[in-house]
């Protein structure tokens, strides 16, 4: 079977991205990042994931309705491909499958 291979940070902002279902630019999938994961990561390493997941065919954008609030700038707004859908299903899989093979033992919530 064909894996499909991402880097932790691009698994994550492709999960956000959809989480945020279509709703997902620069910004909010920052501010997903900080609300569900609690890291902080600059706009621009956020926009280069985006731009990467797009040039691999993971995530597709177009440009949304320019706002006042935003001095009539439009957003760029990324949605999950079929592609990205499959990618994220095989790295679930994959994870769930590695999980099962970790002896009870090994991995034992603690009071760490």
């Amino acid at each position: 079977m064909r894996r499909t291979y991402l880097g932790e940070f691009e698994e994550v902002v492709l999960l956000m991205v959809a989480i945020l279902d279509g709703e997902g630019y620069g910004v909010t999938v920052s501010q997903a990042l900080e609300e569900h994961t609690g890291r902080i990561v600059t706009f621009g390493t956020v926009h280069n994931t985006l731009i990467r997941l797009e040039e691999k065919g993971f995530v597709t954008s177009e440009l949304g309705g320019g706002t006042t609030e935003r001095g009539g700038r439009r957003k760029r707004l990324f949605r999950v491909t079929a592609l990205g859908s499959r990618a994220l299903q095989d790295i679930q899989q994959l994870r769930q499958e590695l999980w099962q093979l970790i002896p009870p033992k090994t991995v034992q919530l603690s009071g760490l």
